[in-house]
């Protein structure tokens, strides 16, 4: 009986190192599995130059695929997507609206940032047409904590000039906040724009010349002129 009992108790021990084995080698497996998986991860996420890239493309197949005057509205609406999705275009929003953008309501912001989303689309609309054909040259990265820079050079026929994309992480994506052509910032430029109006007018009377201005883009496109 002694006997039987202590194989007893071996074999239980044995069981349990055995199972303990089999445990530690399922957490082992497991925690490798999730380094790969959150290394795969970081290796996928885009980084500012992929971003600009990505959106550079989408832009230009759109405005390829959708060349057509009868296609202005789809065209709009595409361009508009991708506003949305890759530009940080509330910061762009406000930061062209200066001072102004304190004293207005949240339905005011609102609105403000809706119609400048729209102005920002029919300008994207009509201006990159005349960089279709040309070549884009990536020449650097630089990131400094959640902000990045992204030197570009586009060269045709008919343009050779540097584009600066400003970008910004948020939550792990990088948006375009601010582009900067040969010296030039766009958020500056629509600033000193809006001041001026604001200061002669006033916000409202801001707001109102751009729904006038994309109905005016609206009209153009659909005369096919």
């Amino acid at each position: 009986m002694m006997r039987s009992s202590r194989s007893t108790v071996m074999a239980q021990k044995l069981c349990l190192r055995r199972l303990f084995c089999q445990g530690m080698t399922f957490v082992v497996v497991i925690t490798l599995l999730m380094t790969i998986m959150q290394t795969t991860a970081a290796w996928s996420d885009p980084g500012p130059t992929d971003s600009v890239k990505g959106t550079v493309s989408e832009l230009l197949s759109i405005l390829k695929d959708l060349n057509d005057p009868s296609h202005s509205e789809a065209r709009r609406g595409e361009i508009e997507q991708v506003i949305r999705h890759h530009v940080h275009y509330e910061d762009m929003a406000r930061r062209s609206l200066g001072a102004s953008w304190g004293k207005l309501s949240d339905v005011a912001r609102r609105e403000y940032v809706g119609l400048f989303v729209q102005l920002l689309r029919d300008a994207l609309a009509n201006s990159m047409v005349e960089y279709v054909h040309q070549r884009i040259s990536y020449l650097s990265e630089q990131r400094e904590g959640g902000f990045a820079e992204v030197k570009t050079r586009l060269v045709g026929d008919k343009v050779d000039t540097f584009v600066d994309f400003r970008l910004v992480n948020q939550d792990g994506r990088w948006l375009v906040y601010d582009t900067v052509m040969d010296g030039g910032s766009l958020v500056a430029s629509y600033h000193a724009q809006f001041a001026t109006i604001i200061r002669e007018a006033s916000c409202a009377q801001l707001m109102e010349r751009i729904k006038q201005q994309t109905m005016i883009v609206k009209l153009f496109e659909k005369s096919g002129s």
